[in-house]
């Protein structure tokens, strides 16, 4: 089922039309005259004196043989992330319910920038209606049309869009299978960025050796696919400061390569590329909002296979830094691709900061459960920032320990490290 929103001033409502109304916390109910009439509003009002104590944030009144009312509660205090929860459970009571037609007028909400949180409200609904449906035989072609009237906030609206187009970008490239998003495909894929204006280039196994990529290529090695370092440029800035960078683990794949995963689960390891796609996503969206800001987005794109090639537990490899590395266990590879990816963005971009994002280890689930991402970190500023960022919008993380005593757990006899 998708949604399609389209913005009007003005529209008459026909038959088939749920009007959209909001209701505050002291049961204060603004009836927009267009949508609305008198005799209406009063039999409305003793619905909703008859409501006060239902617990149902959402529900429909027949107002008449003609005319369908969606009733929907809020709170005054209310934020722009509760707006868009309020939002995804709309979607949700809208596909329960088989309503397909909504008419919303944002006088509605009886706040200040109450357009704005009407955005948000929609853009809950639209994150809600992502279905990956593409190897459906039978796809859910079903359509909800929304009718927004009233002020708009074009530039807010064209901001949420982009911000929808990235995510689920990022959620198309986790939810393909691996036999079809192997490294190969997906640096094809990366490369029809460059239509939004981004600059990517593709660095293949051959300029991988030549830049001495030891780490990256090390993971790769028992896969028929090739081994890649995707970088992708936006610059949206006209000063020339050094760059935001953001860095990806894209492991398409991950069998664990010789020290083998089990079984159970393992068909799940196609998410080992999610950190990539999340990278990948948000490059997208700075193109497509015209963000004024210089970034570039960094991805090693890799399986991890057992092969007859395949890396083997003792083998050491020479990294893109110069350091040599160790390694004791191949399921381990996600540190030997960032290792490479993320000395590489520091030598050619020299950027500002570097945010890395990855499924590094399931350990960080078993320390925070799914509540939070960990956040490791050598900058207070900074972790701050993505705290309360992430505190605003449901995506919270929490700052793990880095510590000098644990620097001697990676000291190796053999390498420089292990």
């Amino acid at each position: 089922m998708s949604v399609q929103v389209v913005y009007k001033n003005k529209v008459k409502s026909s038959i088939s039309d749920t009007v959209v109304l909001f209701v505050d916390d002291k049961y204060k109910i603004n009836l927009p005259n267009n949508l609305i009439n008198n005799d209406e509003a009063l039999f409305l009002n003793k619905i909703l004196k008859n409501k006060k104590s239902s617990k149902n944030k959402i529900f429909i009144v027949n107002i008449n043989e003609k005319k369908t009312a969606l009733i929907i509660f809020y709170e005054k205090k209310n934020t722009i992330n509760d707006f868009e929860k309020l939002g995804a459970s709309c979607f949700e009571f809208l596909e329960k319910n088989s309503l397909n037609s909504l008419l919303i007028n944002n006088v509605g909400i009886l706040v200040k920038n109450a357009n704005i949180l009407l955005d948000h409200f929609i853009h809950g609904i639209n994150l809600k209606s992502y279905k990956f449906q593409t190897y459906k035989s039978k796809k859910n072609k079903k359509l909800i049309k929304i009718t927004v009237l009233g002020k708009q906030d074009n530039k807010n609206i064209k901001n949420l869009s982009a911000l929808e187009q990235g995510i689920f970008f990022t959620r198309d490239l986790v939810s393909e299978p691996g036999n079809i998003l192997n490294p190969d495909e997906y640096a094809k894929r990366l490369s029809g960025l460059k239509k939004y204006g981004l600059k990517v280039t593709i660095y293949n196994k051959n300029k991988l050796k030549k830049l001495g990529c030891g780490a990256l290529l090390g993971v790769g090695q028992g896969s028929t696919r090739g081994t890649y370092l995707v970088t992708i440029e936006w610059n949206g800035s006209r000063s020339k400061s050094k760059p935001l960078s953001f860095v990806g683990k894209g492991v398409c794949f991950d069998t664990g390569g010789i020290s083998l995963k089990p079984a159970k689960f393992m068909e799940d390891m196609t998410y080992d590329m999610g950190g990539s796609a999340v990278v990948v996503g948000l490059m997208k969206n700075f193109a497509l909002r015209k963000a004024k800001i210089n970034a570039v987005g960094v991805v090693g794109l890799v399986e991890n296979m057992p092969g007859g090639n395949a890396q083997r537990p003792g083998d050491i490899v020479k990294s893109f830094s110069g350091k040599t590395i160790e390694v004791l266990n191949t399921d381990a590879e996600g540190r030997l691709l960032l290792a490479d990816a993320m000395s590489f963005t520091e030598k050619k971009y020299k950027p500002s900061l570097i945010v890395d994002l990855a499924t590094l280890t399931g350990a960080i689930i078993v320390a925070l459960g799914s509540e939070y991402a960990g956040l490791f970190s050598n900058n207070d500023k900074l972790s701050t920032q993505l705290h309360e960022a992430g505190n605003k919008v449901d995506e919270k993380v929490w700052r793990m320990p880095l510590h000098e005593n644990y620097d001697k757990l990676i000291n190796s006899n053999n390498a420089d490290m292990q």
